[in-house]
């Protein structure tokens, strides 16, 4: 598999990542080590997941994986911290809570350290250079070799990763932000992407497959064994089975039958090949999905195909993002 540098940085990755959301849930030991497996024998090495994924179950399920079935140094390792189960406060940024919670993470994983860590939200509640010392502090104390931000809007991007710049060598620049991309959701072209773009932030799309509707598997019906029917998920995969997604569904769906391939392959190659992508992360329930969805690497869409899926997919941006004078 292709290896990508993420941002500005040495650090390189597989073009596709794979994700745990559901691992401690949906896939058991078994079916976490064909995954995990196969993805590696596919030259894949960026595996993302969270504290907070499976209640910590996922973080210790891929500890219990590493060394015993994959090499830890074959692989990117990128977990998260910020989210909680307070309904009062989702999200705490303050340094006591994060450097907790990495070492929590650690502790689950069974390393010494994550090769990236990332800021799961922006807390409000917190002074932002608060939670961004937490970064400097893991990276200068060796817990993480590079950090990121996850659902920062443009401005919070903005802004954290200046401040990161504004000292170098005392604080870490921001390697990555995670961001939810695909066709069915395009809202980080509007101010996310730019900034990254500008200040040297990889992005690391998460659904890329539109919570999975993009396969088209709910084009006529929603599959007893899919996401979409699972009590856990449904309330997930149900925005995006709207009209308008339908559109664009089809739309991927002739743009398949037109290079005889599947629309997964078409939606997955469409944002792996976006300007400032450096790695989508796919979850997958089995060794069979997964496989399917790696054998994109072959594939790059004729410039004709992207365009007529831009198209078809294109959010309303109008001003500030155009030019007034054209309005």
């Amino acid at each position: 598999m292709e290896q990508r540098h993420l941002g500005r940085t040495g650090l390189r990755v597989s073009r596709i990542g794979l994700g745990t959301l559901t691992w401690g849930r949906e896939p058991d030991e078994h079916d976490a080590a064909d995954l995990l497996k196969t993805f590696w024998e596919a030259g894949g090495s960026l595996v993302d997941t969270a504290d907070v994924y499976g209640d910590g179950e996922a973080e210790y399920l891929l500890g219990r994986l590493i060394d015993g079935l994959v090499p830890r140094r074959d692989l990117v390792i990128s977990t998260k911290a910020g989210s909680v189960p307070d309904p009062d406060r989702r999200f705490n940024g303050s340094r006591a809570h994060l450097l907790a919670a990495l070492d929590a993470s650690l502790a689950r994983l069974g390393t010494d350290y994550v090769d990236l860590w990332h800021v799961h939200a922006y807390d409000a509640d917190t002074p932002l250079e608060e939670t961004l010392q937490a970064l400097d502090l893991a990276v200068s104390s060796g817990r993480a070799r590079y950090a990121g931000v996850s659902n920062f809007c443009g401005w919070q991007l903005a802004k954290a990763a200046t401040w990161q710049l504004a000292a170098p060598g005392t604080r870490t620049r921001l390697a990555s932000t995670q961001m939810e991309y695909s066709l069915l959701q395009r809202g980080v072209e509007r101010e996310v992407l730019p900034a990254a773009l500008d200040l040297g932030v990889g992005l690391l799309p998460s659904s890329p497959l539109g919570r999975g509707v993009l396969t088209g598997k709910y084009r006529t019906a929603t599959p007893a064994d899919s996401r979409g029917a699972s009590e856990h998920l449904a309330p997930f995969v149900e925005p995006y089975l709207d009209d308008t997604a339908s559109r664009i569904v089809d739309a991927v769906a002739t743009a398949a039958d037109g290079l005889a391939v599947t629309p997964l392959q078409v939606a997955l190659a469409w944002v792996r090949d976006r300007p400032g992508v450096v790695a989508p992360i796919i979850g997958a329930r089995n060794a069979q999905q997964l496989t399917a969805a790696l054998s994109v690497e072959a594939l790059s869409l004729p410039d004709e195909i992207c365009r007529a899926l831009d198209d078809v997919s294109a959010p309303v941006h109008r001003y500030p993002d155009h030019d007034w004078s054209t309005l």
